[in-house]
């Protein structure tokens, strides 16, 4: 009878220990931010946060790629254009880094955008990718109507991109990677010429789809 009480204590106590276990697993879980102007729902019952607005660009391969291309999944977007010479070849070198680490998860997609769509065409993109080595179907180099890029950058992913005749190669934008949720959030932005910072944005991705398992389980 003793042994049989005991037992019972026993087995009481490991369920409140798991419990606990997984109480504060959950507590101590990691969580990105959620960048971005955030707003009450009018009737006050959820907050809404800032979101990629939709978009319909051309891919290197004549795809056309939209919001719902990225639908349920993670991906980073930045911009460049083909004929830099500054900055891009080291963001896009970074970028093939990133390909690498998760070539075989279809869940991440990556979405470089030209701020130079005149002279940036398919086949100029396509040329481009071949040179980085983008996966295709995973890697997109995007081009379309220059206005719609530009306000797709300052709208939506909240970086610059313009066209500027007094800079060194006629165009400015941003260096930031930029982490996307599978609602569309921003999570993380990151110098896409430091390679520290592209390794904080390679854990932070798995942060995320640690989030975002979680929350479909």
């Amino acid at each position: 009878m003793a042994s049989k009480f005991i037992h019972k204590v026993f087995v009481l106590t490991a369920l409140v220990f798991l419990s606990c276990s997984e109480k504060t697993v959950k507590e101590n879980q990691k969580l990105l931010p959620v960048l971005g102007e955030k707003r009450l729902n009018p009737d006050g019952s959820d907050t809404l946060y800032h979101a990629i607005g939709n978009f319909s660009f051309i891919n290197q391969y004549r795809d056309t790629i939209t919001e719902k291309t990225t639908n349920g999944k993670i991906y980073v977007a930045d911009f460049f254009f083909a004929t830099c010479q500054s900055i891009c070849p080291v963001m896009s070198s970074h970028l093939t880094i990133v390909q690498k680490e998760f070539e075989k998860d279809s869940s991440l997609l990556i979405l470089s955008h030209t701020v130079n769509p005149m002279h940036d065409t398919v086949e100029v993109l396509q040329q481009y990718a071949d040179r980085f080595g983008a996966v295709k179907n995973k890697w997109h180099f995007l081009t379309g109507e220059k206005k719609k890029i530009y306000s797709l950058a300052k709208d939506s992913y909240l970086v610059n991109a313009l066209q500027d005749d007094g800079s060194a190669e006629g165009f400015l934008h941003s260096e930031l990677f930029l982490l996307i949720d599978t609602k569309q959030r921003i999570r993380g932005m990151y110098d896409g010429t430091d390679s520290v910072q592209v390794k904080k944005l390679i854990d932070d991705i798995y942060i995320l789809k640690q989030e975002e398992n979680a929350n479909n389980s």
